[in-house]
């Protein structure tokens, strides 16, 4: 399990803001008061931020290649999907629903930890992988070479899918793994099917089964930064929205 810096800033917030409201209407005085609220509103700025606006994630994997790299740092759109109270995750404010072609950050149903990968299916759609072919409601999702991305390697080949609309690049092995040979599956009501865009080597809904709204975290909308190693420096150069 992941360290659950939500909880932790909640309980910081709340801490300081004790130490702050003493402090202020007089209730106690002393150095360690003062010094601990006047953390209160730094604190306070940064939960709404990042549980209602923005957060940032790492990418620790390499299940979304080559829309996203190990080591992309990305901004999380909160609001895209409703507004969520940090922590609890219920919605208390309805903007919009995840749409097939997002990609989008969420728990999934094994295991207490943030993952991301695209949404391929919407409740009530019919999903199907033929020999690393994706069909939408019996619909094939036309796929042709990335016009710039030539492959290094013979044995996968980096495609441009076509997802209802949503143009994006997926990478495929020249021999399927075995969710990508004869998949398939009808989404439930209020989930949503979560594939990465490294199709042959992401763990995803096609193994670990189906996502339910509750677990949405936000839609991920841009790269804004690019660190993999500790020793090396951070780059901005591959600074991008997310498609």
């Amino acid at each position: 399990m992941d360290i659950d810096f939500p909880l932790i800033l909640v309980i910081a917030v709340l801490v300081t803001g004790v130490a702050w409201g003493m402090h202020k209407f007089g209730k106690a005085t002393g150095k360690y008061v003062e010094f601990g609220g006047s953390f209160f509103p730094v604190l306070l700025l940064v939960l709404v931020l990042r549980s209602f606006l923005f957060e940032p994630f790492k990418i620790p994997s390499g299940s979304m290649i080559p829309t996203l790299n190990v080591g992309d740092f990305i901004l999380v759109n909160k609001y895209s999907y409703g507004l969520r109270l940090p922590v609890l995750g219920t919605k208390v404010v309805e903007v919009g629903e995840p749409q097939r072609g997002d990609v989008m950050v969420f728990i999934p149903p094994h295991k207490d930890q943030y993952y991301i990968k695209r949404v391929i299916g919407v409740p009530g759609d019919k999903i199907d992988i033929r020999d690393g072919v994706l069909y939408v409601n019996d619909e094939m999702m036309e796929q042709t070479p990335h016009p710039l991305w030539a492959s290094p390697d013979p044995s996968y080949t980096v495609q441009m899918e076509q997802l209802n609309g949503v143009e994006h690049a997926i990478r495929r092995q020249v021999n399927p793994g075995r969710y990508s040979v004869n998949y398939s599956t009808v989404v439930k009501p209020e989930h949503y099917l979560m594939i990465g865009d490294n199709r042959d080597d992401s763990y995803d809904s096609r193994a670990w089964g189906q996502v339910h709204e509750s677990m949405i975290v936000g839609k991920a909308v841009a790269v804004w930064m690019h660190w993999d190693k500790f020793f090396s420096l951070p780059s901005f150069g591959e600074a991008r929205l997310i498609e």
